[in-house]
């Protein structure tokens, strides 16, 4: 038996699992893709306009189309290449288990948890999660690149997506508390 510190005598089927959902993944970038295209696309038409180009009846579908198929097209390739990498988080007696989209997975033992706080708001929320000391974080094999990390002076802290995630940000942060709550 090895003397470690993610050795915990518990239920093993504690464990609470949040991911994120492809559908909500795939219409919050639609819609962020979306709002930024058509106005590009507008100012592309007014400045094409401010040259002397007169639209004719059949620009206009041409831009209607472009102001509808773009967001989509691009959506579903962003979709197609992170179907298998989106953002997960588990918590269980062993510690905090996450990973942001696209990203190698980090296990932080609950001994080892500083801090955790929600950062923005909607879709866009954030888990930061600040370990004790670097050496209490494990980075975890996988596919994707190193973890999100947010350095101020010496302080490490890690972050992920979990705006999308499903059950939710507050039922996330609720587990949290449950967990470490002198640290949420």
């Amino acid at each position: 038996m090895t003397d470690h510190v993610d050795q915990v005598l518990g239920p093993t089927d504690d464990t609470v699992s949040f991911i994120q959902a492809r559908g909500m993944f795939f219409v919050t970038t639609l819609w962020v893709l979306a709002a930024a295209w058509v106005p590009m696309l507008a100012v592309y038409l007014l400045i094409k306009i401010a040259a002397g180009h007169r639209p004719e009846p059949a620009d206009i579908v041409v831009y209607t189309e472009a102001a509808l198929i773009v967001p989509a097209v691009t959506s579903g390739v962003v979709m197609l290449i992170v179907w298998r990498r989106l953002g997960w988080l588990h918590t269980s007696v062993h510690g905090l288990d996450f990973a942001a989209t696209g990203r190698h997975p980090v296990h932080i033992p609950w001994s080892g948890i500083a801090s955790v706080a929600l950062h923005g708001r909607g879709p866009f929320t954030e888990l930061v999660v600040t370990p004790v000391s670097e050496d209490y974080a494990t980075e975890l094999a996988g596919a994707g690149g190193h973890p999100r990390i947010r350095r101020r002076g010496a302080e490490i802290a890690y972050v992920v997506d979990v705006g999308l995630m499903s059950p939710g940000p507050e039922v996330l942060l609720a587990e949290l508390h449950r967990r470490v709550p002198s640290k949420v």
